[in-house]
This record gives C-alpha cells, structure tokens and sequence, in this order.
C-alpha cells in the first residue's frame, strides 16, 4: 500500500480544507513546489495533486504551477480538480501526470468517462468523494442520490483501474478513516481503491493495511503530515514491512 502526501493548491498556495468546505482553509506553504520537494525527500513514491481552484470553479486554475511540479520532482503524481474537458486531460498527460482524477465528470456524463478511459487507460482514476455512503459532486457543494457502491458496477463495466475514495466527513479532520465504509467499497468491486480522508496516526495507516488484500492499494495523507501527527517515513517503512 502506497502512503500518499496530499499537495491541495488553492491561490498559489499548499492549504487543508476542514470537510471540504472552503470558507475552512488553512494555509501550510506558500511554495507547492518545495513542499512536494519535501515529501519526495522524505521517501514518497507519488502525490496527490488538487487544484482547488479548479474544483471549484470548473476548469483548471493552477495549471502552470502543477506542471512545474511535474517536471521538478519526477516521481508519479496524480492529479485532480476541475478536470473536465478532454483538452484538460491531455494538458496533463503531455506535462507528464501519471494519472488523471476524473470526479463530477463521472455522474454528469458517463460516455465521456468511457471514451477517456479507452484512450488513456489506467492514467485516468475516478474520484467518489461521499457523504453518508453518496456521491458528492461540484467540489463537494451538492450531495447526488446516486450510491457510491452502485456507481462502481458501472465504473467496473468500463474498465476503469482506480477509485479514489474519500469520506468528506473525515477528510482533514484527524478523525480516523471510516474503516467500514472503504472496506463496503473494497468488497463491492475488483477495481483497486485508494483511500482518503481522516488518517491521523500509525495506528489508522495500520488498519487501513489490514485492507490490502481486499484491494486497497494507497492512502492519501494530509493534515496528518502538516500538522505533526503522522511520520511519513515510518508509514511508508510500515508499508514496505507489510509487503
């Protein structure tokens, strides 16, 4: 299981949303560059890359910065927020990201994901960020009815590689992950998860291990490396111990 470090931009600068909410910022770094720097010193083998701006406005804003990012630190990264248009992604694949995170997209017009996935293939992931087991949607500001582990059936039908699954709730909370929820969504597809939200400690990255065979792959981490609580060198040694 890969511990991945989360790199939210918003305004140029590296900050944590409290449930996403954005009137609840905190800003970590005016610098996003040296920041991803720093995790990839610390040993990270990707990050997690948002452009909140993007999120919630609906197209890319931070572009320029994403792209240096890229091409300065050269380990894989994954990117998401306000990602859109066709254009959008090929934008990123030709700056080098190694994966795409598709999220409104997914409920607003599933052909486009099914023709996305079938040009790029495992670079394009799907983000599920839920509230109470259901699809959230424009940067988290509506609620659908749709149920995330009835979403995956159709993802699952058209080969997508990667969900990304967050629990808004916990997200940036220091909470604990919501263990039942991620392993709902491990058991209801064979499409490998990456989980998010609300990691805090050793102890939480060592229960979300206890879901690699069920078909967790990664968790993202954030306020729990800014903020202190987490060691991201003794959660990916954990990792590696757990191989």
């Amino acid at each position: 299981m890969n511990v991945i470090p989360a790199i939210d931009i918003k305004d140029g600068k590296v900050v944590r949303l409290a449930q996403g909410k954005f009137n609840k910022v905190t800003i970590y770094s005016d610098d996003p560059l040296s920041v991803a720097h720093k995790w990839k010193g610390m040993g990270a083998q990707w990050l997690h890359v948002v452009d909140l701006d993007g999120a919630q406005l609906g197209q890319l804003k931070n572009f320029d910065t994403i792209a240096n990012i890229i091409e300065s630190v050269q380990i894989p990264i994954q990117i998401g927020g306000g990602v859109r248009s066709q254009d959008d992604i090929a934008r990123l694949i030709d700056a080098g990201a190694s994966r795409v995170i598709l999220g409104t997209k997914v409920l607003e017009d599933p052909d486009f994901i099914r023709m996305e996935i079938q040009k790029w293939g495992d670079r394009i992931a799907v983000s599920l960020d839920c509230s109470d087991g259901k699809v959230a949607k424009r940067a988290w500001t509506s609620t659908s009815d749709v149920k995330a582990t009835d979403l995956v059936k159709t993802l699952e039908g058209i080969g997508l590689f990667c969900i990304i699954y967050t629990d808004i709730s916990r997200d940036g909370m220091l909470s604990g992950p919501n263990i039942p929820a991620i392993k709902e969504m491990c058991e209801a597809t064979r499409i490998p998860i990456i989980a998010s939200g609300g990691v805090a400690s050793l102890n939480d990255i060592e229960k979300l291990l206890e879901l690699s065979p069920a078909g967790l792959i990664g968790c993202i981490c954030g306020k729990a490396l800014y903020e202190g609580t987490l060691d991201l060198q003794e959660a990916i040694k954990l990792c590696s111990l757990n191989e």
